[in-house]
């Protein structure tokens, strides 16, 4: 195409300059907004009142996932008080040890000390938890993992939050009929204070370190799915389809019944 007019070529040129400047000055600023609004949103996340055992204003067992969804109709054995205090371990006949009580920082290494002590007696154990420390938890699973060990959840028994990754260490799992197991994001639940950005970070770290670890464990991939679609006062409620389903159970409440009789 030829242009005559020098005149009218530059005011061409300048207003495809001026419109592409504003375009980029309009991208920017969207950035900019985008960028405010994800550390806002991670912030307000960082405050929600998030399921922590400890606390003896929140309950033991928070909602469930869907709105306005109740708690299971099968409420825990152990009261309160037992599940709050700081984790403890106890042998009992046939090789269970039972693991009772939150996951306190430092949970993992009275665990392993346990182990140390007594690890030959033991073959199974058994969980009771509303969860805590996910540092400890992983750690419990893994030198599960490495003993042999098998776990269970008994009936009527809990193993929410961050119990089920200690579940996902055994061998074999059981979950009996009735047990209540269940599933959240993972939140901050020190004292100190974080910023955006680094509760961000560290909230990914730890997913990442939990989502390595159950694929190792072989547990599928849909019960960290659904955990991490839960916010942290919340819990995502896993039926005993859904726990065998994401292998979380090794073998059919059924087949675990037999077994135990024949025992």
């Amino acid at each position: 195409m030829r242009i005559d007019d020098p005149f009218k070529a530059l005011m061409r040129l300048d207003d495809g300059v001026l419109m592409r400047g504003a375009f980029y000055a309009l991208l920017s600023a969207a950035a900019v907004f985008l960028l405010i609004d994800m550390r806002d949103l991670t912030a307000m996340n960082a405050e929600l009142p998030a399921f922590d055992p400890f606390h003896e204003n929140r309950p033991i067992l928070p909602p469930a996932l869907t709105e306005g969804g109740a708690t299971p109709r099968v409420k825990p054995a152990s009261p309160d008080e037992v599940l709050r205090r700081s984790m403890t371990f106890e042998l009992a006949s046939g090789g269970v040890l039972l693991a009772e009580g939150t996951m306190d920082p430092g949970a993992s290494g009275r665990f392993a000390e346990e182990i140390a002590a007594r690890g030959e007696y033991v073959k199974t154990v058994a969980l009771n938890s509303p969860g805590g420390s996910v540092d400890d938890a992983l750690a419990i699973s893994s030198l599960i993992r490495e003993r042999k060990l098998a776990t269970k959840v008994a009936s009527r028994a809990l193993c929410a939050s961050s119990c089920p990754i200690v579940f996902a260490g055994g061998v074999s799992r059981i979950a009996e009929k009735d047990a209540i197991v269940g599933v959240h994001q993972v939140f901050n639940g020190g004292s100190g204070r974080q910023t955006a950005d680094e509760a961000m970070s560290a909230a990914q770290s730890t997913t990442a370190r939990v989502t390595r670890h159950l694929d190792t464990m072989g547990i599928g991939a849909g019960l960290w799915i659904n955990a991490l679609e839960t916010p942290p006062d919340r819990l995502y409620y896993l039926t005993s389809a859904e726990m065998a389903k994401f292998k979380l159970t090794t073998q059919p409440l059924a087949t675990a019944r037999k077994k135990a009789g024949a025992g």
